[in-house]
């Protein structure tokens, strides 16, 4: 796998950044631009997250940045946004055609969630916590073997999450992971003082 098609993906938690949203998602994008941000806002209501969509896209749309949207179907098609991530069991809740949708990232905690996802017709995974992580306090991680099993199960992109930083990513790379994503690392980000 070359360097240019290992994806680096922000996941969002405005509760973790010092600043609002709008205004995170443009430090990361000044400092170290993402090659996909995923809003995953989940204790909003649907208007909230519609009224904070709008803003992060046009921010991600300025700046050539891939944006998903999470969990909100409704928003996302009232939007016209056609990328979605879901948790499995709301991908499973699903009763509507997600048709509209050409890109559907589940996120899978193990094979077996992995190929039922895939089934249910996920375009791409993420799979985690891989590492230990202040955001899965007290929870070891899966492991890089975890990682390499979800690879090697489904024919989609599988990206690793979970205690990923500039240390371990070439091993989450080796085990043939497509990318990966950070919370905390970007949600933290900032200019340096100089």
């Amino acid at each position: 796998m070359t360097m240019c098609s290992y994806k680096r993906i922000a996941v969002t938690a405005a509760k973790l950044a010092e600043v609002s949203l709008t205004e995170q998602v443009r430090n990361i994008i000044g400092i170290q631009k993402p090659d996909m941000l995923i809003l995953r806002e989940k204790e909003l209501n649907a208007e909230e997250y519609q009224a904070l969509a709008i803003q992060v896209l046009t921010v991600c749309d300025e700046k050539g940045i891939e944006c998903v949207l999470h969990s909100f179907v409704d928003v996302a098609q009232k939007l016209g946004v056609k990328k979605i991530h879901l948790p499995l069991n709301t991908l499973k809740k699903q009763q509507r055609d997600l048709s509209f949708f050409q890109t559907i990232g589940v996120s899978v905690h193990s094979r077996e969630e992995a190929e039922e996802a895939y089934k249910l017709g996920a375009t791409y995974l993420i799979a985690g916590h891989i590492f230990a992580t202040d955001c899965k306090a007290g929870l070891p991680g899966r492991g890089l073997e975890f990682l390499r099993q979800v690879c090697e199960a489904v024919p989609i992109p599988v990206y690793g999450i979970g205690g990923i930083n500039n240390d371990n990513t070439k091993l989450v790379k080796a085990v043939g992971a497509a990318g990966e994503c950070r919370m905390s690392y970007y949600m933290k980000l900032k200019e340096r003082a100089t």
